[in-house]
């Protein structure tokens, strides 16, 4: 408030108190958070609260690992502040809150990054040794692991940075093969043949969690399977073949035409209508033939004989499931030419509840191979597995007709295998119609190609098998474990994320470990030669084996496992080594990052004194990939989940709610956010979204967040100011304080309990918002706007100047405080701008504790009253500023007509002429003339203007009639009394 000086008077405007403060009203964050950064390593901040917080109650966030092959994404920058946030407020709310941040180092997408560079170079990785192959797998992922450890550094993420936790250190993988050996003595491990999910192009199986699914054009064909030809009662007595459907097809249909040639059964549900359909007259171009006969559900049978263009039809009669049942068919390759017989075998008609009248016909053809409905109904009623396809997606190539052909080229794209086999039925006479089909289809996750359901030889933990190891405080199985984790010990934030994957381990299969790859953690187990999965000494269970495999691997790392000699010299004194093959597939990369929590919350010293952690934070789909695994493994080798609580966040989609991708050009980089704003305007943009959901960014959105920003800083910066030079000499108690400081203090409790609340349940939005209203509403629209004229013109002695700055310093120390684990840097800038110190931080403060007595309700009323009064009387002088009536609000001296006793009451209890910041005010229980201004949300108060009577006192700006009438020349009794006293 600078003073307005005349010719006669002198220049007061070096006696006003105005703001001091260095701190820079532009933030300059993308160069200067670098120096922050650079500070809290020199004073080692992560290292000096460890040793600070000796003696607390410990709060562990166990880092999710990401993958260490690329730069980091939005998703990354979004998950790791998240986590920031978590940490960082705990340890201010008193906890000794630790972060160890770790990789995943093994598996598919190191692996696959080699295997591109070999391709680029034209080297055969099956040429390359083992253990050469790895170390560059190795050397690919340490490479990443430092750059990813500067570019989440950069965010201002806290953390264990010079000690991660690394899936492919030593230890880790030696704890990685001890608790895979726990399920191979707890008898949960088995070798099992049935349909897995295959990558083709990664010649694997692969996870649930490793596939996404795209839209994908399939072809899609419709297939005649005849009754098998009659045979005679006296050769097959109880063959029982109804007259009427001999002549009559069973027709399927299927959008993997590949799978023909493994074909073993169809299946049709009893609870479907079905009927008998003889056809009419067709088009040209159909392969239906006039006369001919087909069974098809009713719901589906005008969408068959339309894609058969089938014009004219007639339906004969009902053909019901006992019918059905006695019916044996023929594969559609049966006899065919070229075929040696291959396919000279019965199909049977198997009733099976997962056949719909949603789609198709109402019957499904079944290969036990390739899928699991498929498996299971050939296990009920022992049908013949087939190994057609080989690990690259194509055929075996001694198979007739098709042999050697592909499904799935290398390139992802589609082989010849389904052409041929439309081909191959159009001439057997079985092709009733074809068409294509788009729709979801199964992808890697990795190399992008589609994927097939495959039959192979897998290793798998049994979820139900019956563990009998002395851990069932929670169930004796895996999944009884899971279950009970998941409903009794677990809290889940949100909610939803308990029934997300509750419903994902109750109908879950059981856990394929074995990938086909050469980077990662082997199953270390050994086989004997000859004996089969079945048998009980398939599997060689000895402990002493055990220990010497683990030994080995803390010593030497999993690469030891490929050495030569290394079965002889563990199997040594056990048991022959020649009567055992060493096991070669590499665990599942997700049993890896399962077992973290064996590695880092067990082992470490900066890890969970009960190996528990606090918090698990991923995203959603994390509900199928790392809670899931990790819940599944500390199920089966501790006996309960690893954590207590699992907070989820959704995805990170463009400003129209588009995912983001490369090809739309949408992305957003973090790094770019980072070089443009500086990191705490992408943390504040965390902070601001409800990240439990999908959660947009763009330009427009950053402005947006950038906007708020500088209004925070502007808060901050108006406090610096009007704190220099305060001392504790100026403090005065609350209870000596006005009521207006009062009722801040009481403001200040209640945030307290919110906002330690909101970091509690990790609601960092409410959080946000909660303290962002605060600081524009309160504070900068009321409090600072009505304590300007005291802080800027009352003397240095005045009793509300002082209580002013007192609540300044308390706001100061909270504010600050509450708002560091979202925006470090800032807090940082705006701490050490009052408080310089070579090795202080406000990272080492925690969150001052506020007493419960400066809540005050009768205080809170009363000051409702006062601000709903005040909120007239502003929108009044406003329409007089608009007509330019007045220029300023001290211009004015309103008459406020005020119905309510009590309002009026609480009105004339405090100076309301400086709340609202006028001259001068007159209260009044009169009723309110016509011409007063009202506001309809308010009735009851009324305010007739009128102009403020005397002269401008050329110091503090109020029109007085004492200015003037003082020793100094031009001021009011204040300012007079202010500038006397020096």
């Amino acid at each position: 408030m600078a003073a307005d000086k005349s010719a006669d008077t002198p220049d007061y405007r070096d006696t006003v108190f105005l703001p001091q403060t260095d701190f820079p009203m532009r933030a300059g964050l993308p160069v200067r958070e670098p120096e922050w950064l650079a500070r809290w390593e020199r004073i080692g901040i992560y290292d000096r609260l460890r040793e600070r917080s000796h003696g607390r109650a410990p709060f562990i966030l166990h880092d999710g690992p990401p993958y260490a092959n690329g730069h980091l994404h939005i998703g990354h920058a979004l998950n790791k502040t998240i986590k920031d946030i978590v940490v960082r407020s705990h340890q201010m709310m008193g906890r000794d809150a630790r972060y160890v941040p770790g990789w995943d180092c093994h598996g598919l997408p190191i692996e696959w990054k080699i295997e591109e560079k070999y391709r680029t170079e034209g080297r055969d990785k099956d040429a390359v040794d083992v253990v050469e192959f790895r170390q560059e797998c190795r050397r690919f992922a340490e490479s990443w692991v430092d750059i990813q450890r500067e570019e989440f550094k950069r965010l201002g993420v806290t953390g264990k940075w010079d000690a991660p936790y690394l899936t492919m250190d030593y230890h880790a993988e030696a704890v990685i093969a001890a608790d895979f050996m726990k399920l191979l003595m707890n008898g949960s491990l088995y070798q099992g043949s049935k349909p897995v999910m295959w990558s083709p192009v990664e010649k694997t199986a692969l996870a649930e969690a490793e596939v996404e699914y795209k839209d994908h054009t399939s072809h899609t064909i419709w297939v005649r399977f005849r009754p098998k030809s009659p045979v005679p009662h006296d050769v097959v007595p109880s063959m029982s073949v109804p007259e009427s459907l001999n002549d009559a097809s069973i027709v399927i249909w299927t959008t993997t035409p590949w799978t023909i040639p493994q074909n073993r059964a169809v299946s049709f549900n009893p609870a479907i209508s079905y009927g008998l359909y003889e056809v009419g007259t067709v088009a040209e171009s159909s392969t239906a033939k006039p006369g001919e006969k087909l069974v098809l559900a009713d719901a589906l049978a005008e969408s068959v004989l339309q894609s058969a263009k089938i014009e004219s039809h007639n339906r004969l009669r009902d053909v019901p499931a006992s019918e059905l049942a006695e019916l044996t068919l023929a594969h559609p390759y049966r006899g065919v030419e070229g075929g040696n017989g291959e396919w000279d075998y019965d199909v049977p008609l198997l009733a099976a509840d997962f056949v719909t009248d949603d789609a198709g016909t109402g019957f499904v053809h079944n290969a036990p191979s390739h899928g699991d409905d498929d498996y299971q109904l050939g296990l009920k009623h022992k049908l013949p597995m087939t190994y057609n396809v080989e690990p690259d997606g194509s055929y075996r190539k001694d198979l007739p007709i098709f042999g050697g052909l592909a499904i799935i080229q290398a390139d992802g794209k589609d082989g010849p295998a389904n052409v041929e086999n439309i081909k191959q039925l159009a001439y057997a006479g079985a092709l009733l119609a074809k068409g294509k089909i788009k729709h979801s289809y199964p992808h890697s996750w990795r190399s992008k190609a589609p994927l097939i359901y495959r039959n192979t030889p897998q290793w798998f933990a049994a979820i139900d098998h019956d563990l009998n190891d002395g851990m069932g405080e929670y169930g004796s199985t895996i999944r009884t474990r899971a279950l009970t984790s998941i409903d009794k010990l677990v809290k889940w934030w949100p909610q939803t994320g308990r029934n997300r994957i509750h419903s994902m381990v109750e109908g879950r299969p059981d856990w394929v470990l074995s990938r086909q790859r050469a980077w990662g953690v082997p199953l270390t187990s050994f086989v004997k030669k000859g004996a089969k999965p079945t048998d009980f000494d398939f599997l060689l269970r000895d402990q002493r084996v055990n220990d010497r495999i683990i030994a080995a691997f803390q010593k030497g790392g999993a690469d030891v496992w490929y050495g030569d000699g290394f079965k002889a010299q563990v199997l040594d004194g056990v048991v022959n080594p020649d009567d055992y093959d060493q096991v070669m597939d590499v665990l599942d990369v997700w049993f890896d990052s399962g077992s973290t929590h064996a590695f880092v919350l067990r082992d470490r010293a900066d890890g969970a004194p009960d190996g528990i952690a606090d918090v698990y934070l991923e995203g959603t789909d994390q509900h199928r990939g790392w809670f899931q695994s990790s819940l599944l493994q500390a199920s089966a080798t501790r006996g309960r989940a690893p954590y207590r609580n699992v907070v989820t966040h959704g995805f990170t989609l463009d400003e129209k709610g588009m995912k983001m991708s490369k090809s739309l050009g949408n992305t957003i980089v973090p790094q770019k956010v980072i070089d443009e704003y500086g990191a705490d305007i992408l943390r504040l943009w965390v902070a601001q979204t409800d990240y439990t959901a999908d959660q947009r960014i763009g330009p427009e959105i950053l402005k947006g967040t950038a906007d708020s920003y500088r209004r925070l800083r502007n808060t901050l910066r108006f406090m610096l100011g009007s704190l220099a030079g305060f001392t504790d000499a100026e403090k005065v108690a609350p209870a000596d304080m006005p009521e207006l400081e009062q009722w801040v203090l009481h403001r200040l409790a209640q945030l307290d309990h919110q906002v330690r609340k909101g970091y509690d349940s990790f609601d960092f939005q409410g959080v946000f918002q909660t303290l962002f209203q605060f600081c524009t509403v309160d504070l900068s629209a009321f409090y600072f706007d009505i304590r300007k004229d005291a802080l800027y013109c009352d003397g240095p002695d005045s009793l509300t100047r002082r209580s002013a700055r007192t609540v300044l310093d308390i706001l100061f120390h909270r504010l600050v405080t509450w708002l560091a684990p979202i925006l470090p840097f800032t807090m940082e800038d705006v701490w050490l701008s009052r408080f310089p110190s070579d090795d202080d931080s406000v990272h080492l403060h925690d969150f001052p504790v506020t007493p419960a007595d400066w809540l005050n309700e009768p205080l809170a009323q009363k000051w409702d009253h006062v601000r709903r009064a005040r909120r007239v009387v502003t929108a009044a002088l406003e329409v007089k500023r608009s007509d330019k009536t007045i220029g300023a609000s001290l211009e004015a001296a309103p008459v406020v007509h005020v119905e309510d006793a009590d309002m009026l009451d609480a009105l004339k209890s405090v100076p309301f002429e400086d709340v609202c910041i006028v001259s001068d005010l007159s209260l009044t229980s009169d009723p309110a003339p016509g011409e007063a201004f009202r506001m309809t949300d308010m009735p009851g108060v009324g305010v007739v203007f009128e102009l403020a009577e005397g002269e401008k006192c050329q110091r503090c700006w109020k029109i007085l009639p004492d200015v003037g009438t003082h020793s100094h020349p031009g001021v009011c009794a204040r300012c007079d009394d202010v500038l006397t006293k020096g």
